[in-house]
């Protein structure tokens, strides 16, 4: 929670010199302090969201988002991760569960607490407390905005940093693999993001014998964007247990015998090209060779006419 108000207080305090992406970021607005019977809780106040994107692509899309949505929803964003980058923030924990719907009309709002007054939700009262079940109120499409990024709990204010961070799925290689990391892991977990969103599973799920398993996670990625450079390799001595030195694979475990290509089963033709050209951009092993997200705003995909589709 203090990280959270850090980050904001930081973004805040840079001037936006009309960057469209500050608008897609939800910041603190404020935190006060609530005495309880087990001492003070810090609240913080922050404007009001709908639901997040893992939500809205399960209850109103059948688990994926149209090429429009998709669409964007990448424009929202790479234009918010761009300005967040800009402002020397990484968010390193970015997922559709932390990208949230805003709220076009207010009398939502009103609704739902009309609702919860009228049909209270479930709750359990124990001797010292009150534990409420989270409400559950549909929010009509009509009143939804574009999606913002939210919860910098984990976010680093910085430069280049050391460390696990990530989730698992979503973990870049140079994390994996021991290396110093910036803000380029948040580029790379949008490009598998993609796969949560729009073909309605995960890209990589980093599993092994009913655990995480680094290398499971390594050999699929190989799979999808083939073995890594040798400056990749260079750059942690941890890369010995999977390549040799010319970037063979040695490891154990069997590469999948798949692609990107034929994991991406919803679009046909230049679609499915312009698609795929654009997640190939993003998960590169070498993160210095990712794009930014305001490289990425240009691309082709972003562009097509959803309706022509």
């Amino acid at each position: 929670m203090n990280n959270e108000i850090a980050v904001s207080q930081h973004i805040r305090a840079i001037d936006p010199d009309g960057h469209p992406g500050r608008d897609f970021l939800r910041l603190v607005l404020d935190d006060f302090q609530i005495k309880g019977p087990h001492g003070l809780h810090r609240c913080l106040l922050l404007d009001p969201l709908g639901m997040s994107l893992a939500n809205f692509a399960n209850f109103y899309q059948k688990g994926w988002l149209t090429t429009e949505l998709l669409q964007l929803s990448l424009v929202n964003v790479l234009a918010g991760l761009d300005f967040l980058h800009q402002a020397g923030v990484v968010h390193t924990d970015l997922s559709p569960n932390n990208i949230m719907l805003g709220i076009r009309d207010a009398s939502f709002i009103s609704d739902m607490v009309a609702s919860e007054l009228e049909h209270p939700s479930p709750r359990k009262e124990l001797p010292d407390r009150v534990i409420h079940c989270s409400h559950s109120h549909p929010m009509p499409i009509i009143a939804m905005r574009p999606p913002i990024i939210c919860d910098f709990g984990h976010a680093r204010i910085g430069d280049r940093f050391s460390g696990t961070v990530m989730p698992r799925s979503y973990r870049a290689p140079e994390v994996i693999m021991g290396m110093e990391w910036d803000s380029k892991i948040d580029i790379w977990s949008v490009g598998v993001m993609i796969w949560d969103i729009f073909e309605g599973g995960r890209l990589m799920h980093a599993m092994g014998n009913d655990h995480f398993d680094d290398e499971q996670h390594l050999a699929q990625m190989v799979s999808l964007i083939g073995n890594p450079p040798k400056e990749f390799l260079k750059r942690s001595q941890n890369c010995r247990q999977y390549w040799d030195d010319e970037g063979n694979w040695i490891a154990a475990t069997p590469i999948p015998d798949q692609s990107l290509k034929t994991r991406e089963v919803r679009l046909k033709g230049k679609w499915q090209e312009s698609l795929l050209a654009f997640v190939q951009k993003l998960l590169c092993w070498l993160p210095d060779q990712r794009p930014t997200g305001q490289d990425m705003l240009d691309h082709e995909f972003l562009e097509m006419d959803a309706s022509q589709e």
